[in-house]
Parts: structure tokens; C-alpha cells; sequence
């Protein structure tokens, strides 16, 4: 089935919203903080709520799940989509632009001895480095490298790029919550039969623990596709159909094989809705990755990728930068 798009084309944002439930028993484990444990807050209502999986989370998985670590590429349906692989010295694969936390941005990429791609982007955003950032341009030269990064955002925080001005916020943000949720807490210990008395400080000895899980009667994931500025970019239509499939499709993938969160968070989808524009029919994951690659192929006639499609930069750590000393002088690290 094709997809009809018309009814987007003036909306201002697509939103999204999974109902979900733990896929076994009531308890679910949410994510934590080092310095916080998990995120419990106050609704407007005065209801407790609990973030279960924070934006900066589900953008990395939304994009693992578009990724085949056993072949090292894209999954099917996307192929021949650009990014930048990073490979060892020995030229094995280290990393790439799907998988890094900071994408195009990796320190993988930009600050190791090979200073291939970084001169790229210095050369092609040169002239941005006075004056306003021209953010169409610069979406241009993303989509070229590491289109995945005009959904998730880039922050080129390079003072030679631009003074480290170049960014582009989310297109795609998406959160899980929890409303009125209850601590279930629990606990174990772990055993040791050799020497249960054994320094716990080493690994050794019998240790007790407790846990806090939670309970809710409703845990709701949120997806929001900011229509608005994929339409900012100016790409034109190939490249704004490639990019909403792109993201429907990461979120379809995400709802049906990467709901295992944690050990303990394992959901499942009791109802998907979208709920702007109404008016609108969600694509099946089947119709999505039907339309993918001939959108892909469209956009890539237009030149609008790198070719080769692949842009292999060698990881091997550059000098280290400079740095105040405590009297004030600068020193090297």
C-alpha cells in the first residue's frame, strides 16, 4: 500500500502514543540515575509519576533498532541510506555514526589523527563562520553523511566548525511515563559457597541487596515528529517523505522488537494511537518498508547523499589537546 502523505503536509507535529504493559507480572524496572535513582515527580494533578525511559534512551534505541550488528550495515529495508563508519588501525569496524551517542559529532570521527571527515565538514560549512547559521545548508550537509542525525539532532561543538555554533535540535523525541505508580520493593542475595564471610569489598562473601521496582496502571510511550522543521529544511518533498518514513519506521521497529528496556522491564503494546492529526492513518511497519527504499533511491538521485554512500574515516588517537595548567599557562596533557 502506498503511503499518502497530503494530509501532513500543513501539520505541525505528528504525535504519537503507545499504551503499554509489562509483558509478564505488574512490576517493571525504570531507568536510573547515578546521582538521583529513578525519577519519580509530581504531576499536575498531584498524581506520582515516573519517567521509565528518558529522551536521550529512546533515541539510541530508535536507532538501534534500524541497525544489523551481525552485518555491520543497515537493516533491509534502509541500505544505501549514508553515515560514516569508524575502523580500527587494522582496519577492522570500530563504530559508526547509527550507533554513536553524539553521531556525526563522535570523537571517533572528529578527533582522532585521521582528520578526513572533520576537514570535510570544516570545508563544506565554511562559510558559516562569521554571520548567522544558514540551518538549511547545514541540514543539507547532514543529510549527506548521516542523514539518520537529522532526526535525532547534532550538535558539531567544534570551535573550528562555525565556533561550534552548527546545531539541529530533534526532529524525533520520544519519552515512556508511568502515572500513579506504586514502589514494589524486593531483594535477594548474592551467594557465595566457597566463603560466605569472604571481603565483599572483592567480589567475595554472601552480600544481601534490596531493589525498588514499580507498579502503574498505565505506562504510555510518546513519539513526537516535528513536521514543522523537517519542512524548515528545505530538502523538498523526496527528502520529507524519506525522513517522517524513516521515523515512523524507527518507532514501528522500536513497539514491536526493542520494548525489552532492562532485565526487569520487559512491555508490551496494548494499543498504539496517533493522536495529531487524527485525520491521519498510521503505515504499517510492512508499508513503511516497502516505501523506504524507493524514497531512498529518489532522494539519492537528486545527489543529495555522499557517494559512495559509506564514508570510512581510521580511528587512531590524535594528540591531546592543550589545556590551563593551575597556574594559569597552558600545558599539554
Amino acid at each position: 500500500m502506498s503511503i499518502d502523505f497530503s494530509a501532513l503536509q500543513s501539520a505541525p507535529r505528528l504525535l504519537i502514543e503507545a499504551d503499554l504493559q509489562p509483558l509478564q507480572g505488574a512490576r517493571f524496572q525504570p531507568t536510573g540515575f547515578p546521582d538521583l535513582g529513578a525519577a519519580v515527580y509530581d504531576g499536575p494533578n498531584g498524581n506520582r509519576l515516573l519517567l521509565v525511559e528518558s529522551a536521550q534512551s529512546m533515541a539510541n534505541r530508535l536507532e538501534t533498532v534500524c541497525w544489523n550488528s551481525v552485518a555491520d550495515d543497515w537493516v533491509e529495508p534502509l541500505k544505501n541510506l549514508p553515515l560514516v563508519k569508524v575502523v580500527d588501525k587494522q582496519g577492522k569496524p570500530l563504530t559508526n555514526t547509527v550507533l554513536e551517542a553524539h553521531r556525526l559529532n563522535s570523537p571517533y570521527i572528529l578527533e582522532g589523527k585521521d582528520t578526513s571527515v572533520f576537514d570535510m565538514l570544516k570545508k563544506e560549512l565554511a562559510d558559516m563562520d562569521e554571520g548567522a547559521v544558514d540551518i538549511r545548508k547545514l541540514a543539507a550537509v547532514v543529510l549527506k553523511y548521516d542523514c539518520n542525525a537529522l532526526l535525532h539532532g547534532i550538535f558539531l561543538a567544534k570551535s573550528q566548525l562555525a565556533g561550534g555554533r552548527l546545531r539541529l535540535p530533534r526532529v524525533l523525541s520520544a519519552f515512556i511515563e508511568a502515572e500513579d505508580v506504586n514502589l514494589a520493593q524486593s531483594g535477594g542475595v548474592k551467594n557465595d559457597h566457597v566463603n560466605p564471610s569472604g571481603d565483599t569489598a572483592k567480589g567475595f562473601g554472601n552480600v544481601p541487596y534490596s531493589r525498588d521496582d514499580y507498579t502503574a496502571p498505565k505506562i504510555t510511550a510518546y513519539f513526537n515528529i516535528d513536521l514543522a522543521q523537517i519542512r524548515g529544511f528545505g530538502l523538498g518533498q523526496n527528502v520529507e517523505q524519506l525522513l517522517i518514513s524513516l521515523a515512523l519506521y524507527k518507532i514501528r521497529r522500536f513497539l514491536d522488537e526493542g520494548l525489552r528496556l532492562r532485565t526487569a522491564c520487559d512491555l508490551e503494546v496494548r494499543q498504539l494511537t496517533l493522536t495529531r492529526p487524527k485525520s491521519w492513518m498510521l503505515p504499517e511497519c510492512a508499508d513503511l518498508e516497502s516505501a523506504l527504499p524507493g524514497l531512498i533511491e529518489k532522494t539519492g538521485q537528486e545527489n543529495r547523499f555522499a557517494e559512495p554512500r559509506v564514508t570510512v574515516v581510521r580511528w587512531e588517537k590524535g594528540a591531546e589537546k592543550k589545556k590551563k595548567a593551575e597556574d594559569g599557562s597552558e600545558a599539554e596533557e
